[in-house]
C-alpha cells in the first residue's frame, strides 16, 4: 500500500505532527536511530519523517582554491565532516520516498524551511513540487487546520529568495575568505584561515569600531558632592546641581562652604505623573536580547531553547519580525489554561476579569508569522533552561494585555547656603502591567515623605566622592542583535548564527563582547584597504534584493549576476594589493598569537608559561619557555574552545587562570593545575584520579598554538 510522505524539519516536530494528525494509533519505527511515524487519516496512510535541518549544502562544483569562483552546486550535508550526523536522516527519507505516492512538506514556514523542503523534494524525492502545510504553532488544532487548508504547492518565490540568499552568502563568504587567506599564504611567514562574509564583515566592523573607542578611552577624574539629609526619622541623599565637578579645588571650595551648615531649606517641590505603556509582544530579536539579559544565555543557546519550546507546541514560531498577535487566536482560552499553572493563576484571573482583551502591539510585521506567544498547550514538565525561557514568554504575554502603569515622580529642590541640591523620588500609584510582568517588571520605588515648601530639614553630613569617567559600555549579545536589526544586517534567522561564527573564529570573546586583537586588526585592515567587505550599505542592498526576489519583483539570476560583478571588481582590487594585505594580516596574527599564547610566569623556574600545540596530534598544552633549559612543567588544556589569559593567578595552586569560550556554551574560567583543590568536586564527579601529575610533554615535537 502506497502512502503520503510528510517531511518535517526536526525529529521533535515529526512526533508532534504525527500525534496531531493521527486518527487512531501512531506507529513508531526506528531506522538506524531515526524515528519516523506511520498514521492513518481519512482512510489514507501517512508516514511522517524528520530531516535534521538542512540536508544539502552549497559546494564548489570543480576543484581549485583560486578566486573569484561562482560554480556551485547543492550536495548532501553529510559529505561535510561537520554535518556527518545528517546522513542517517538523508538515508531514511531516501528509503521512505521510494514507497511514497505523494509528498507533503511540513518544515518551518520561512525562507530556510522552504529551501530545506525544496531540496529534499528535488534531490531525494525526485519531485519538483509538493503540497505544503503552513503553521505558526504546533498545537493540534493549528496543525489540523493547516492540514485541512493545505497549500497545493511550495511558495516558489520564497524558495527563490532562499536560494538567492544562500548563494550570495557562499559567493561573498568563500571568495573573500579565500582572498584574505591567500594573501597571508603569499607572504608565507604564518598562516591561518581568515574568515569573513557578507554579514560577518560589517558586524565585526561595528564591534571593532566600538572596541577601539573603549581601548582609546582616557578616564578623567571628577568629584561628586552629595548631602545626607534627615526628614523625620528617615535619611536620604541629595545631589548637587552639578552632577560632576571637574576641579579638586572647586570641590574643596564647595565642601568648605557647607562645613558649618546644619539646615537645608526646601524651595520648590515638583511632581509629575509618569505613564508607562505595556511592552510589545516579542519578536525574535527582542526575545533573544531579553533571554541574554536575564539569563546570560548566548543568542544561539536562546534560539535553540525557543525552537525546542515551539516544536513541543508550547510557543508560536520563534523566528519572526512581527510585533503583532494574530487576530483569530483565542486569548481567553490561553489565559484560562495558563491559569491552571499555580504561579500564573492570580495573574491570569486579573486579565480574565476584563471585558475586552486588547494587546499592546508594535508596528513591525512579518508576512509569514505573528509575534511570539505561548499557546493554549501548557507544559507539564520542562528542563531548567526551557522553564526559564517559557516563564519569560508567558509573563511578557500577560503584560501586553495589562493597563498602563502609573507612577509619580517627585523632585524636591533644596537651598543650602546659596547652593542648589535636589532629592529625587518615585512611587508607583498603579502597577498595571508591571504586576503581570512578574520578576521582569520590578521597579524600585524611592518614596519621599510629605513635606512643605519653606520647611527646613537637617543635614547629617556632606559627602565628597572622587570618581573617574567610564568608557562606553560593551555590547552584550542581546544589544548587538538589536543593533544588527536596526542597521538591516542579516535576518531574524541568521543574526544569532553570524554572531556565533565571529566567536568561533576567535574574533570575539566574553559575555560582554570584547573584540580580540586579531579581530580588531582584521577589521582595521579591511576598513583601510577593502571597505566594500565591511560595507553596511552593500550588505543592506543585497538583503533588499532578496526581499524583491521573495515578492516576485526580481529574478534570482539578476541579483546573482549583480553580485558576481561586484565580487569580481573587489577581487581585482585585492589582487593588486595582495602582498600588502598579506603582510598586515601576518603581522597582526603573529602579534596576536604571541600575546594570547602567553599566560603568565612559570611557578617552577620563573620562565614564561605559553600555549603550545603538538605538531603530530594537534593537542594543545601549556609549557614553560625554559623547556630547553630543563624545565618540564606542563599542563593539559581543553581540546577545543578559544583560550584567553585573564591575568589572574589561582590562590590555591599559583597557576594562571584562563577563560575558555566554546560554541553554544557559556565561557568558563579555570586554573591550569588539574590537582588544584578547587577542582576536587569536578574530579570526584567525573571520577578522575586526583593524583594525575601535570604532563611532561615532549616539547621538542611542538610548536606554538596557531
Amino acid at each position: 500500500m502506497s502512502y503520503t510522505l510528510i517531511v518535517t524539519e526536526k525529529p521533535t516536530a515529526a512526533k508532534t505532527l504525527a500525534k496531531a494528525l493521527a486518527e487512531g494509533e501512531v506507529k513508531e519505527f526506528d531506522n538506524n536511530g531515526v524515528k519516523y511515524y506511520e498514521i492513518n487519516r481519512e482512510g489514507k496512510k501517512f508516514v511522517v519523517a524528520p530531516a535534521a535541518g538542512h540536508l544539502f549544502m552549497l559546494k564548489q562544483s570543480s576543484k581549485g582554491w583560486d578566486y573569484p569562483r561562482f560554480d556551485v552546486e547543492w550536495v548532501p550535508s553529510y559529505t561535510f565532516k561537520v554535518s556527518k550526523f545528517s546522513e542517517k536522516f538523508f538515508k531514511n527519507i531516501e528509503a521512505l520516498a521510494k514507497g511514497a505516492s505523494d509528498f507533503i512538506i511540513a518544515t518551518d514556514y520561512d525562507e530556510e524551511g522552504e529551501v530545506i523542503g525544496a531540496n529534499i523534494l528535488k534531490f531525494i524525492c525526485k519531485r519538483e513540487d509538493a503540497k505544503r502545510m503552513k503553521f505558526s504553532t504546533m498545537t493540534k488544532e493549528e496543525l489540523l487546520e493547516s492540514f485541512k487548508n493545505i497549500s497545493p504547492t511550495l511558495n516558489k518565490n520564497l524558495v527563490e529568495a532562499g536560494y538567492t540568499r544562500h548563494m550570495l552568502d557562499w559567493y561573498f563568504g568563500i571568495n573573500f575568505t579565500r582572498a584574505l587567506t591567500n594573501a597571508m599564504k603569499s607572504v608565507g611567514k604564518r598562516f591561518r584561515i581568515v574568515s569573513t562574509g557578507r554579514v560577518q564583515g560589517p558586524t565585526l566592523a561595528i564591534l571593532a569600531r566600538h572596541e577601539k573607542k573603549i581601548r582609546e578611552f582616557k578616564p578623567k577624574t571628577f568629584w561628586e558632592i552629595k548631602l545626607e539629609v534627615k526628614i523625620g526619622k528617615e535619611k536620604f541623599v541629595a545631589d548637587f546641581e552639578k552632577d560632576k565637578v571637574w576641579s579638586k579645588e572647586e570641590a574643596e571650595k564647595i565642601i568648605n562652604s557647607l562645613k558649618d551648615v546644619k539646615k537645608a531649606k526646601i524651595v520648590e517641590i515638583k511632581k509629575r505623573t509618569i505613564i508607562q505603556k505595556p511592552p510589545k509582544p516579542y519578536n525574535t530579536t527582542s526575545l533573544l536580547a531579553d533571554i541574554n539579559r536575564y539569563f546570560g544565555y548566548t543568542a544561539m543557546q536562546a534560539m535553540q531553547i525557543a525552537e525546542a519550546l515551539y516544536q513541543s507546541g508550547y510557543i508560536s514560531y520563534p523566528r519572526t519580525s512581527s510585533e503583532k498577535l494574530p487576530e483569530d487566536i483565542n486569548y481567553r482560552r490561553i489565559l484560562q489554561n495558563l491559569g491552571n499553572i499555580s504561579k500564573y493563576k492570580k495573574l491570569a484571573e486579573i486579565l480574565l476579569e476584563k471585558k475586552e482583551l486588547k494587546p499592546n502591539e508594535g508596528s513591525k510585521t512579518d508576512p509569514a508569522h505573528p509575534a511570539i506567544y505561548p499557546t493554549h498547550e501548557v507544559p507539564k514538565k520542562l528542563g531548567d533552561r526551557q522553564q526559564k525561557v517559557y516563564d519569560l514568554i508567558v509573563h511578557r504575554f500577560l503584560a501586553i494585555f495589562g493597563d498602563p502603569a502609573k507612577r509619580e515622580g517627585v523632585k524636591i529642590l533644596l537651598n543650602v547656603n546659596g547652593m542648589k541640591f535636589s532629592l529625587s523620588g518615585v512611587k508607583t500609584i498603579s502597577p498595571g502591567w508591571l504586576l503581570l510582568y512578574g520578576p521582569y517588571g520590578k521597579r524600585e520605588d524611592v518614596e519621599l515623605p510629605e513635606i512643605e515648601k519653606g520647611e527646613e530639614i537637617s543635614i547629617v553630613k556632606v559627602i565628597k566622592l572622587e570618581k573617574q569617567t567610564q568608557p562606553p559600555a560593551r555590547y552584550s549579545q542581546g544589544s548587538i542583535l538589536k543593533e544588527m536589526e536596526a542597521r538591516g544586517l542579516g535576518t531574524k534567522a541568521t543574526r544569532a548564527i553570524i554572531l556565533q561564527i565571529l566567536y568561533n573564529r576567535g574574533y570575539l570573546v566574553g559575555k560582554s563582547i570584547e573584540v580580540t586583537d586579531f579581530g580588531l586588526k582584521l577589521a582595521e585592515i579591511l576598513e583601510k584597504n577593502i571597505k566594500e567587505i565591511v560595507s553596511e550599505e552593500l550588505t543592506r542592498k543585497f538583503e533588499e534584493e532578496c526581499d524583491l526576489v521573495e515578492s516576485g519583483e526580481k529574478k534570482r539570476e539578476e541579483v546573482l549576476e549583480e553580485a558576481k560583478k561586484k565580487i569580481i571588481e573587489i577581487s581585482e582590487k585585492i589582487k593588486r594589493i595582495e602582498n600588502k594585505i598579506g603582510e598586515e594580516l601576518t603581522k597582526a596574527l603573529i602579534e596576536s598569537q604571541d600575546k594570547y599564547s602567553t599566560l603568565g610566569t612559570c611557578p617552577k623556574c620563573g620562565g614564561t608559561l605559553k600555549i603550545f600545540k603538538m605538531w603530530n596530534t594537534g593537542k594543545r598544552f601549556v609549557g614553560c619557555s625554559n623547556y630547553k633549559k630543563g624545565c618540564n612543567l606542563a599542563f593539559p588544556l581543553p581540546k577545543d574552545g578559544t583560550i584567553v589569559a585573564t591575568g589572574k593567578i589561582c590562590e590555591d595552586c599559583k597557576t594562571p587562570i584562563i577563560q575558555v569560550s566554546r560554541e553554544g556554551a557559556r565561557p568558563f574560567r579555570m586554573c591550569l593545575d588539574i590537582n588544584c583543590p578547587t577542582k576536587k568536586d569536578w574530579l570526584d564527579k567525573n571520577k578522575i584520579n586526583s593524583n594525575t601529575n601535570s604532563s611532561d610533554k615532549k616539547n621538542s615535537k611542538s610548536d606554538k598554538s596557531k
